[in-house]
């Protein structure tokens, strides 16, 4: 992996002290390999199936990975798109890289339905409706196969 500018080890040993994705897991993970893991978003309870791949090292940049590892991360996430896809069945799967308030190289995969809170604006937007309970918990339920499923397409894709 690419160390970053020159200079920058105290820096990022600094920032990985105070980084919550470099002190704790942040949720259960369904996933990890030497590079990166996934880990359910505990934080997100209106969205079952949200998750976060989350770069192991404190990097910040996309483009701080190598090609090998951009492309190791790409995989993962189309492996686990797909795990959502089909457990989930959702209208839409959204797929963001912010990093704004975190300086860690994550993204975020969220599984999207018409008639959630925020729909058909972002999750992070003033909530429109308030979920049906029913079809809310029949959700969870569903979750609740999202880390097997996701283990079995990392295992397909990444033998």
């Amino acid at each position: 992996m690419n160390a970053g500018t020159p200079g920058s080890a105290v820096a990022a040993a600094r920032d990985a002290a105070s980084c919550v994705f470099c002190a704790q897991e942040e949720g259960a993970v369904w996933w990890r390999d030497a590079w990166l893991r996934v880990i359910e978003a505990r934080d997100e309870p209106d969205y079952p199936g949200f998750c976060r791949l989350v770069w192991n090292a404190h990097v910040t940049e996309f483009s701080e990975l190598s090609d090998g590892e951009r492309a190791h991360l790409m995989r993962v996430l189309a492996a686990v798109e797909r795990a959502l896809r089909a457990t989930l069945n959702p209208d839409k799967i959204n797929i963001a890289s912010l990093g704004n308030m975190v300086a860690h190289q994550h993204w975020h995969v969220i599984p999207r339905f018409a008639d959630d809170p925020h729909f058909p604006a972002p999750v992070w937007a003033a909530r429109r409706r308030e979920p049906c309970a029913r079809q809310h918990a029949a959700r969870v339920a569903a979750a609740a196969g999202v880390g097997a499923a996701v283990r079995d397409a990392l295992q397909r894709e990444l033998g």
